[in-house]
């Protein structure tokens, strides 16, 4: 089965020449393609019950590529164990129209950065004015959709309740089923969208936009919209928050599960079609099509996908979600079950190897490397 990284090491260097990139693209296609092969170098290792000698190669550690999740996954999901709180917790998903999308592809930085504050603070917003209780939130953004389109969304985990205005009372939900009304979210969503854009465009933020593109146009296009917003059913319990957590924080716009095949007719993944009942279909793509639309979901170096706000901003959660606890009458931390962890075994034996600490994600070491990859 191919992976993307082989579709990279081949193509990636055509795609270079035939194709404007930034070098924050850059940067991921030269990870990406040289991760776990002979560029990246390896550690010898051998098998304490049987004998073999084998490589594990290093990671490449992007975190656009599916193959280095796993253990900055890992690592994230035991810090947002301690912060849990014994509350029913909701999971609401903020979209915009597509014709925001120009912005988002020549202005990432801009155009994401005030997604991640407009959700968050939608939120907030809405909670006090119909809560009286400052709500605390954990925002991720997603650019794509299922066959790789542009789709800029933002997934909201909210806990059900917040902290009284002078913290001195929890405010729990009067149903706890129902979070908050969810047109008045998506036009306070709305609203503060088109208001941070407007802003940029007056601070020259947007200067990166086409000539023929009028930054002003295209937000008040969007601003005569209504805006899809909506929330899903609350979480069974805070073990279900994890296992949430652990497939939409450090996902990737396409995990090398879904690519079926590469050859000379492209490459083809699956992918499901939401609007058809959800049904898993096949999409075939030529190969630098489909680096292409991968290509769109590459962010900007440095730039923060998962952001907090309210009572669970960075600044003082600790000491919020103490307060919190206390409040609630549940002060100790909630026990969970031990996750699975990622094993890398010895490939003549099949016994549990430890690998270096210096080696990422214990995933296939044992395979032979690719063929070298050239592409600068």
């Amino acid at each position: 089965m191919a992976d993307l990284g082989e579709i990279v090491r081949a193509v990636a260097g055509e795609y270079l020449a035939t194709h404007a990139t930034t070098p924050f693209q850059r940067k991921a296609l030269r990870g990406i393609g040289r991760c776990r092969t002979e560029q990246m170098g390896c550690l010898p290792a051998v098998c304490e019950g049987c004998g073999t000698e084998f490589p594990l190669f290093r990671s490449c550690r992007n975190r656009h590529c599916p193959q280095c999740q796993a253990q900055a996954r890992a690592e994230w999901l035991e810090d947002r164990e301690k912060e849990l709180l014994p509350v029913p917790y909701f999971h609401v998903v903020f979209t915009v129209p597509a014709i925001l999308n120009d912005i988002a592809l020549y202005c990432p930085e801009v155009f994401y950065a005030a997604l991640l504050r407009a959700a968050g603070n939608a939120l907030l917003d809405v909670g006090w004015s119909k809560l009286q209780a400052r709500l605390g939130c954990l925002t991720i953004l997603h650019t794509w959709g299922q066959n790789l389109s542009l789709h800029p969304h933002v997934h909201c985990v909210v806990p059900g309740g917040g902290l009284s205005g002078n913290g001195r009372r929890w405010v729990a939900l009067r149903n706890p089923t129902y979070l908050l009304p969810i047109k008045v979210l998506s036009r306070r969503f709305r609203t503060l969208v088109c208001q941070a854009l407007r802003l940029a465009e007056r601070n020259g933020e947007l200067a990166r936009l086409p000539a023929n593109l009028l930054p002003h146009i295209t937000i008040e296009g969007a601003a005569a919209q209504e805006w899809i917003a909506y929330a899903k059913r609350p979480f069974g319990g805070p073990e279900q928050v994890l296992e949430y957590l652990s497939q939409y924080t450090h996902r990737v716009a396409i995990s090398n599960h879904r690519i079926v095949s590469f050859d000379d007719q492209g490459v083809t993944f699956r992918w499901r079609d939401y609007a058809d009942g959800n049904r898993s279909k096949l999409c075939t793509l030529t190969a630098l099509e489909f680096l292409r639309r991968f290509l769109l979901h590459v962010l900007p170096d440095r730039f923060v996908r998962i952001r907090y706000f309210g009572f669970l901003a960075n600044r003082k959660r600790g000491d919020n979600i103490k307060r919190a606890r206390a409040l609630i009458g549940c002060p100790a931390l909630l026990s969970f079950r031990d996750r699975p962890e990622t094993l890398l075994l010895c490939p003549a034996c099949r016994v549990r190897v430890s690998p270096a600490a210096s080696v990422l994600p214990a995933l296939d070491h044992h395979r032979s490397p690719p063929r070298t990859f050239n592409a600068a």
